[in-house]
């Protein structure tokens, strides 16, 4: 994806023409602080998403600037906030930074309005959830126009969002005259870039997960591009199946059947090496404590594929290990279950000491590197924190979110409104 037209937040602070420093500027930046959440106490599991937005944080206040952060959490339903406000997500933060995090009552009207005012050195105004309004994800203008009155300067950094056309990505910066994108964002759109243009070959996808019906797109897309194609995962139970492999009681799309023969056929078409399990970890019931080890064409009656087995990882590993781009995107297997979470573990070691590009496309998969041991982690070249972005940049789709960044985009009351699905 080319950058031409985006300006990055150091851009916007160089103070020449029309472009003037963040310096008493009030400065809206647009994280993703989606962070899962523990059910029963409702504290944050994995905050990596807050801590990767800091440098842009960090970069704003230093510079001298009102920081307005903003950011949506969970899905609330009408009416019903409860265990979704934005406070836990505050209190990290301010752990994280010392900054003192404000966090007025509403995201829009005179409470953050006012907050916003009085912000003093080392303080930040954390907006609550932007989803407590409906027409953050109409993407209403209306409500872009009240958050726009918040602010000067319009600084994107959630990545994870720019796949969906909601206000606070799509018409609130086409209302902006200063609007650029934060560290994570530029960070993002290069490392993700290098795998559609023109990515060093030989190029291996290792895609995962439990649907072929939520991967179809990037499958077509990475067909043009890779050199193997490896399947794990339930989606590959009906790759299998597609070939005739009774898989018993293991999770199957059978309406899908016929489209991965297609897909099958079209890999021999264009000559992509796919590689399916040889062998799996079957077991009788999702809670399984242990599970046994088959071949692929052997799984036993009762039984479901929960795992790739080591026959598959060696297979898997090997073609990771010599290519010189990898793109991972979806679990192996059951990974919650330590008794079917070898497979996945051990494709995030062999990426993690691989030699190539590698590359992490977000959601579960990011979640796994992080559990498959200390280290592991920072061998990757780039772990991605969108999932559904990091799928769509590479399926060749504009993300609506970056292309109303670019100097060029229509003004918002000339959109189309597309809106992309959300994921």
């Amino acid at each position: 994806m080319k950058l031409t037209g985006i300006r990055s937040i150091e851009e916007l602070n160089k103070g020449t023409g029309e472009n003037p420093a963040l310096f008493g500027k009030r400065v809206f930046i647009r994280v993703d602080f989606n962070c899962p959440l523990d059910k029963k106490t409702g504290e944050i599991t994995d905050d990596a998403r807050i801590r990767e937005a800091i440098p842009t944080i960090k970069y704003a206040m230093d510079a001298g600037a009102k920081v307005i952060i903003a950011s949506h959490l969970g899905r609330p339903k009408p009416g019903k906030h409860e265990g979704l406000s934005l406070e836990v997500c505050g209190a990290r933060l301010a752990e994280l930074t010392s900054y003192e995090v404000l966090l007025p009552e509403d995201c829009v009207g005179d409470a953050p309005k006012k907050v916003i005012h009085d912000l003093r050195a080392g303080q930040v105004c954390l907006l609550e959830n932007l989803r407590f309004h409906e027409e953050e994800e109409a993407d209403d203008e209306t409500f872009a126009k009240q958050l726009a009155e918040l602010c000067d300067v319009y600084v994107d950094d959630a990545f994870g969002c720019v796949h969906r056309a909601h206000a606070s990505v799509h018409a609130l910066p086409r209302l902006m005259r200063e609007r650029g994108m934060g560290m994570l964002l530029r960070k993002e759109l290069e490392s993700l870039s290098k795998l559609v243009d023109k990515p060093a070959k030989p190029y291996v996808a290792v895609l995962g997960g439990a649907k072929v019906s939520d991967k179809i797109d990037v499958v077509e897309a990475l067909l043009n591009v890779v050199d193997t194609l490896a399947i794990g995962g339930a989606m590959a139970n009906t790759f299998l199946a597609a070939q005739g492999r009774d898989m018993q009681k293991s999770r199957i799309e059978e309406d899908k059947l016929p489209l991965a023969r297609t897909i099958l056929g079209k890999a021999r078409d264009k000559n992509v090496e796919i590689l399916l399990p040889v062998d799996l970890v079957c077991a009788t019931a999702l809670d399984a404590d242990a599970g046994n080890i088959v071949a692929a064409d052997r799984v036993l009656e009762g039984t479901m594929a929960l795992d790739i087995g080591p026959k598959t990882i060696e297979l898997f590993n090997k073609a990771v290990s010599r290519a010189k781009t990898v793109f991972w995107n979806g679990p192996m297997g059951l990974f919650e279950t330590p008794a079917f979470s070898k497979g996945t573990f051990e494709v995030a070691r062999a990426m993690s000491a691989a030699p190539g590009f590698t590359v992490v496309g977000g959601g579960d998969s990011a979640s796994a590197v992080k559990l498959a041991g200390d280290g592991v982690a920072a061998g990757f070249k780039h772990i991605s924190t969108g999932g559904g972005a990091s799928l769509e940049l590479i399926e060749g789709k504009k993300l609506p979110g970056v292309e109303a960044l670019r100097t060029n985009a229509p003004p918002s009351d000339d959109r189309t409104n597309e809106k992309a699905p959300s994921r």
